[in-house]
């Protein structure tokens, strides 16, 4: 569990909440279960209307990152590399087929069949270059979805404030239905700013850094490859993941 996104989302919503007790409003004024619905869907709504369905639900099914930490997988690349260049040298290419029946990541698998299957590194290298670069793009896109919801979600808060303001117009000579009008208009702003800029917009920046950590250690798995289809030492490789430690 990423323990600084669950407490910084309670933060945000005990500091809400807080504010309006001091204040001496009640917690049931804020919920308006009509402006939320007018403010949440507009914005989906909006969000799937200018992405493909399968970039909103890969942003849907990114946002279990944002709250549960990702494994550290580093000690094992070190490990897994480190067996993979002293195997590829002692027993030859053809000995990494052990390895690649062990691994359950498909770029690793992907990697290690290349190396087996003896592609000259430098195409090796462009080949998963451009792996790369096509999962950057999709996940980025998925990402950005959180920062389009961000934009669009306090227009969509104006826009159930007018809808609000309507509604009183409309019952002006009904008093006990301006109430509801007045606070349907004022709470939907609310939910408009608070959904972009407590919820939506920290998903899609946290979101950005996940990918950035992915594609790094993509990135140095690349290496390692190359490396290892060059027939270079061990130990380069060692030294390699050393240098990619400290940066």
């Amino acid at each position: 569990m990423d323990w600084a996104s669950v407490a910084g989302l309670l933060l945000a919503l005990l500091g809400l909440l807080y504010g309006q007790a001091l204040e001496g409003g009640r917690y049931a004024s804020l919920l308006q279960p009509a402006a939320f619905i007018i403010v949440f869907c507009g914005t989906m709504g909006a969000v799937l209307l200018q992405s493909r369905v399968s970039t909103f639900f890969r942003a849907v099914k990114m946002l279990s990152t944002v709250f549960l930490v990702p494994a550290d997988t580093h000690q094992f690349l070190v490990r897994d590399a480190l067996a993979w260049g002293a195997s590829a040298r002692r027993e030859g290419f053809l000995s990494l087929e052990r390895h690649l029946h062990l691994s359950r990541d498909p770029f690793t698998q992907k990697g290690l069949r290349m190396v087996i299957d003896g592609v000259e590194p430098q195409r090796l290298k462009d080949i998963l270059d451009s792996d790369i670069t096509t999962f950057e793009i999709q996940e980025r896109q998925a990402a950005r979805i959180w920062e389009s919801a961000g934009g669009y979600s306090p227009t969509i808060g104006i826009l159930g404030a007018v809808l609000g303001l309507i509604h009183v117009m409309e019952n002006l000579t009904d008093p006990s239905k301006l109430g509801s009008g007045i606070a349907v208009a004022f709470v939907a702003t609310i939910y408009g700013v608070g959904l972009a800029n407590l919820v939506f917009i920290p998903i899609s920046n946290k979101l950005k850094e996940i990918v950035t950590r992915e594609v790094e250690e993509k990135e140095m798995l690349i290496e390692i490859f190359f490396s290892i289809a060059s027939g270079e030492n061990a130990r380069v490789i060692e030294e390699l993941l050393a240098t990619q430690e400290r940066a």
